[in-house]
């Protein structure tokens, strides 16, 4: 009998970068260039111990995310990717993710060794078409560089091809945002990240954002209903709240912490989902290398979720989707009644942000600019529903439980 395997994804942190942008709170040091061997090295090392824990999984997905995982250079790159190769077992035709900025992604010879390599699908971190946002970003790069780095790609023949952009950025109106879907989108990249400016606490945004004219909540929305709208005008299908693909080309990875896979994540700061356990490690560069160097402990985060206990992470990850969430799927996995659940979503039917179609709930692009609130009352009303059955259960009253 042939055997079954689990899918796995792997994702790989690169926490080096040029500059630091003034919005981004994810671990990334700037100009720490003398670190990398080392740390290429503390990777590939704690890339064959984990495997050994993969046995009855297939990687059907990498990601090598950021910082900017091509400052560490195609040699270096090649290097980890050849060590996943060894130690884990690939599914066919993988998917194998490299996040790029355009200033350092213009070489297309480079480009076609990375891809001959095994990467057969880069994520741009593009942001705006306008080169002052860029600027005011803190971003190392013009839109003139992001045209120059998709000319690479295709000349290297990558066919994969992903497009971050953000709205919402201080200063910019509704005709500038468009401005910047419609040159990124003749680009024909296969697959659009459009994302609202966030501003987090701990970053350099967080203490301008009084002195900034960021758009307010009303012209966000005017922004993400006129991008959906585009961009379904333009051939791209909306499959997540900020994600657009053309058809096939959703970013299978991405998907994986969508729909409750499995994955694996390594490098200071990365998060893994792997057996029921959810864990992460420290936000340190220096802590994790000698941690790894010295079998020391790197966690940060470590947690058992069994299967069953995922029914809110279902509810809040499945709504973020365009394909929903199943009342069958729900109460098959969870042993739960999706009733007054389904009491929120059709009080949001009544209003025109959530639909019931093939057995699915979904939320409507204007109900997606809600998702927060709907969510929040989903999961209310899941919370009231265990009391209720914890109280029957208390008093011995199995009618209920």
């Amino acid at each position: 009998m042939k055997k079954e395997y689990k899918p796995l994804g792997l994702y790989i942190h690169i926490p080096f970068c040029k500059s630091k942008c003034i919005y981004c709170d994810f671990y990334s040091l700037p100009g720490a260039e003398e670190q990398m061997d080392r740390y290429v090295s503390a990777l590939c090392s704690q890339l064959s111990e984990i495997s050994r824990q993969t046995t009855a999984h297939r990687v059907d997905t990498v990601y090598f995310g950021g910082g900017t995982p091509s400052l560490l250079g195609e040699k270096r790159l090649r290097h980890i990717l050849k060590t996943v190769e060894k130690h884990y077992r690939f599914a066919k035709k993988p998917e194998i993710t490299l996040e790029v900025n355009p200033d350092s992604a213009g070489d297309w010879r480079t480009l076609r060794r990375l891809r001959r390599a095994g990467f057969n699908r880069l994520s741009l971190g593009v942001q705006s078409a306008d080169d002052g946002q860029l600027r005011q970003l803190g971003r190392p790069h013009s839109f003139a560089q992001a045209e120059e780095a998709v000319a690479a790609a295709r000349r290297a023949k990558i066919k994969n091809l992903s497009l971050d952009l953000i709205y919402g950025l201080p200063g910019q109106t509704l005709e500038s945002w468009q401005d910047t879907v419609e040159r990124s989108a003749a680009l024909g990249a296969e697959h659009l990240s459009c994302y609202g400016l966030k501003v987090e606490d701990g970053t350099p945004l967080w203490d301008m954002q009084g002195d900034l004219d960021l758009p307010d909540d009303d012209m966000q929305a005017d922004m993400y209903l006129w991008t959906v709208n585009r961009l379904k005008e333009l051939g791209y299908q909306q499959y997540e709240i900020s994600n657009f693909a053309k058809p096939g080309f959703e970013s299978r990875h991405n998907l994986k912490y969508w729909t409750l896979g499995e994955y694996a994540g390594f490098g200071p700061g990365a998060h893994s989902d792997l057996g029921d356990v959810r864990y992460a490690y420290v936000r340190d560069l220096s802590a994790y290398c000698a941690g790894v160097e010295s079998e020391g402990d790197i966690l940060s985060e470590n947690d058992r979720i069994p299967a069953r206990q995922r029914d809110i992470e279902y509810i809040m990850l499945g709504l973020r989707l365009s394909k929903g969430i199943s009342r069958h799927e729900f109460e098959y996995r969870f042993r739960l009644p999706f009733g007054p659940v389904q009491v929120v979503l059709e009080s949001f039917e009544r209003t025109g942000h959530a639909y019931l179609r093939a057995g699915r709930w979904r939320l409507t692009p204007e109900g997606f600019l809600l998702s927060n609130q709907i969510i929040g009352q989903c999961l209310e009303a899941l919370a009231g529903e265990k009391i209720r059955r914890e109280t029957a259960a208390a008093n011995h009253d199995y009618r209920v439980v």
